[in-house]
């Protein structure tokens, strides 16, 4: 039997111009919309239009894992070395008749490389803004480092999602994917911020006492830790270890195996052994992710608490409540109703907002005795 190869550059230009055809409709919409505007409000509004398909692009990355069509295409760049499921049809038909259920079908191989497609065109979007950004450099002092520093991360992303595949869904590697998404979207909601701070009558950094700030940072921290958790969660599917709430089969401590549920390197299903992971190593993946929850609950809505004193902070506020509540209410049913499709992707959205909203508080505000400097984001160094 022919072995397929792990990576087949041959389609890769047919994916790239297909990421560039998919990328004109979102930059056509940005030009004719703001082509009488400054540079830095044409910026701005090209970063939201690439941040809001990098969300969809994290969504349908989680939906991906979520149907198990990471590797319904087993190559990468494309499937089984064509741009598309079209060309791969009679390999996809060979795998599917071996095994009905396994991991290539027609639909999963749709699946992968829809995302894929989608990946290609945020990419495509953001060579533009790092490009337009080095042009602009000189007219208004806009910072080419936040738009270049994002080219190099997405392209870092790329590389992790060829590895995702090429690793057999590695579990430390689909959840440095997923917090490689998280982590472009944050860079993205800075760019967008700074970008609104530079414009001509812009609003201003919005002052903060200096504990508020530093619990802002905290609390983000705390959120970052939280999606790493539940990234591991998810990778290792360990979702429904834990199908009570709130204790986990039946005790507030269930048998738990710590070393070998946070071995990080190590196959997929598997302990470090190679031998078929154990339930209880399962069971302290998911407990440690919902113990944890009540902390960054807690944290979330005692900043809330902070930010609410701060009038021009109190959308802010009502959007992390909302989220937290969200948050609470997607993952319990993600546990009590074993894990249904939309609870499970509408919680990686819920994170991937929180992710946007706290970056926006904090690249918005500042220190309340640090001198206000509304052109901090046109600097040539990064924030």
């Amino acid at each position: 039997m022919e072995t397929q190869a792990l990576y087949d550059f041959a389609p890769i230009a047919r994916l790239m111009l297909l990421g560039v055809v998919m990328a004109l409709g979102p930059l056509a919409w940005v030009w004719v919309r703001n082509r009488h505007a400054p540079p830095a409000q044409r910026l701005r509004m090209l970063t939201l239009v690439t941040l809001f398909l990098t969300f969809d692009l994290v969504l349908f990355g989680a939906f991906t894992r979520l149907t198990d069509s990471g590797l319904g295409c087993p190559d990468w760049p494309g499937c089984y070395g064509s741009a598309s499921p079209v060309g791969a049809s009679s390999a996809i038909a060979a795998a599917q008749e071996a095994m009905p259920t396994g991991p290539v079908t027609f639909s999963k191989a749709w699946i992968e490389m829809i995302h894929r497609y989608l990946a290609t065109a945020v990419g495509v979007l953001i060579l533009v803004l790092a490009s337009v950004s080095w042009v602009e450099r000189r007219k208004l002092s806009v910072s080419y480092v936040w738009p270049l520093v994002t080219l190099i991360w997405v392209c870092l992303q790329g590389a992790f999602g060829a590895l995702t595949v090429t690793m057999k869904l590695f579990p430390a590697i689909v959840t440095l994917h997923l917090l490689g998404g998280m982590a472009l979207l944050a860079l993205l909601r800075a760019q967008a911020t700074g970008y609104a701070l530079a414009a001509p009558g812009g609003p201003p950094p919005i002052p903060l006492h200096a504990n508020t700030r530093l619990a802002l940072g905290l609390v983000y921290g705390l959120l970052w830790i939280q999606i790493a958790l539940g990234g591991w969660v998810s990778t290792n599917y360990a979702v429904l270890a834990c199908s009570d709430f709130p204790m986990c089969q039946g005790s507030w401590w269930p048998d738990m195996d710590f070393q070998h549920g946070f071995s990080l390197w190590r196959e997929l299903g598997q302990n470090r052994a190679g031998e078929a992971i154990a339930f209880p190593a399962l069971t302290a993946i998911h407990y440690v992710h919902r113990l944890s929850a009540w902390v960054v609950f807690t944290a979330l809505f005692w900043l809330v608490w902070r930010l609410w004193s701060v009038v021009a902070l109190r959308p802010t506020a009502r959007w992390l409540v909302g989220l937290a509540l969200w948050q609470f209410a997607s993952g319990l049913t993600n546990v009590v109703l074993d894990w249904p499709l939309l609870a499970a992707v509408g919680h990686t959205g819920g994170a991937a907002a929180l992710v946007v909203v706290m970056t926006s508080a904090i690249f918005s505000t500042r220190t309340a005795h640090e001198p206000v400097d509304a052109t901090a984001f046109t600097t040539s160094r990064p924030i």
